[in-house]
């Protein structure tokens, strides 16, 4: 009976502790209106306003009209978005990528600050953020901490990209170690990550590293096709193989940069033979 008792007495125990780390979990999600009050809880689809809804549905439209570079129409989409619901942070978030692709810069960043007034520990918003900061903005320094926060928050469902967007900011600031700190980080979390050999192939052909340079490069060549590639990674290839002595691969890619981007920086600096700059 004794037995019996004491096993009685673990099991209470150890419902009180259930119960009382469920009440912990429950606090953490939000915060109750007193005893017999609602909970609050993460907001879900099915919790949206219909005012939410026009905006969610005015915002795809937004995003499929600006993928498929009609600008002008996506922007008139974002506005019906915004004027549904004022406080959609994702809405001005779209906005400010429109305008970063039509060269608005000014605009893009006043709408990148306005969305992270409204959701400041977004990562996506964050991320995007940095990245317009290290390229249009050309604010590299500034933008690292935007990566940082992004890369913070434990919830963020894609850090490989605010990893890959760190590591060629700190390579833009010439800062190598960092920059292959970063990118290793990816490498381990999404090793099929294009972004990733190729920001790695450009870390060890800063060093002169062309072993390892052609390590990276190679896992992108091999796994897309030639003519897909813009004429950044083209040359960056080109540069390898061109150093490795891989003469029939440089020339296919030569051949693809002449044929594709024949008016680029790119293939002007392969006239000239500036495979060391």
């Amino acid at each position: 009976m004794r037995a019996l008792a004491g096993r009685r007495v673990r099991v209470m125990t150890l419902v009180i502790m259930q119960t009382a780390v469920i009440a912990s979990l429950s606090a953490c999600a939000g915060s109750g209106s007193g005893m017999g009050g609602s909970v609050q809880e993460l907001k879900t689809a099915s919790d949206q306003t219909a005012a939410e809804k026009r905006s969610s549905i005015r915002l795809q439209l937004a995003v499929d009209y600006y993928q498929a570079g009609k600008y002008d129409i996506a922007l008139d989409e974002i506005k019906k978005a915004i004027a549904a619901d004022p406080d959609s942070a994702q809405a001005y978030g779209v906005r400010a990528l429109i305008y970063t692709a039509m060269g608005e810069t000014a605009l893009a960043d006043d709408n990148y600050r306005h969305a992270l007034r409204i959701a400041p520990r977004n990562p996506d918003l964050s991320n995007n953020y940095g990245l317009f900061l290290c390229d249009a903005g050309a604010k590299p320094a500034q933008a690292m901490g935007y990566f940082e926060t992004a890369l913070k928050d434990p919830h963020y469902a894609s850090p490989a990209k605010a990893m890959v967007n760190a590591g060629n900011c700190s390579l833009k600031m010439k800062n190598v170690d960092a920059a292959e700190r970063y990118l290793l980080d990816a490498l381990r979390y999404e090793p099929a990550l294009p972004a990733v050999s190729i920001g790695l192939a450009r870390v060890y052909c800063e060093r002169r590293d062309y072993q390892r340079a052609g390590f990276f490069i190679n896992r992108v060549t091999e796994a897309t096709k030639l003519d897909t590639l813009p004429a950044d990674t083209l040359w960056l290839a080109l540069r390898v193989e061109h150093n490795l002595g891989n003469r029939d691969m440089e020339a296919s890619l030569a051949a693809q940069l002449r044929k594709r981007f024949p008016g680029s920086p790119e293939y002007a600096a392969f006239e000239r033979g500036a495979f060391n700059e």
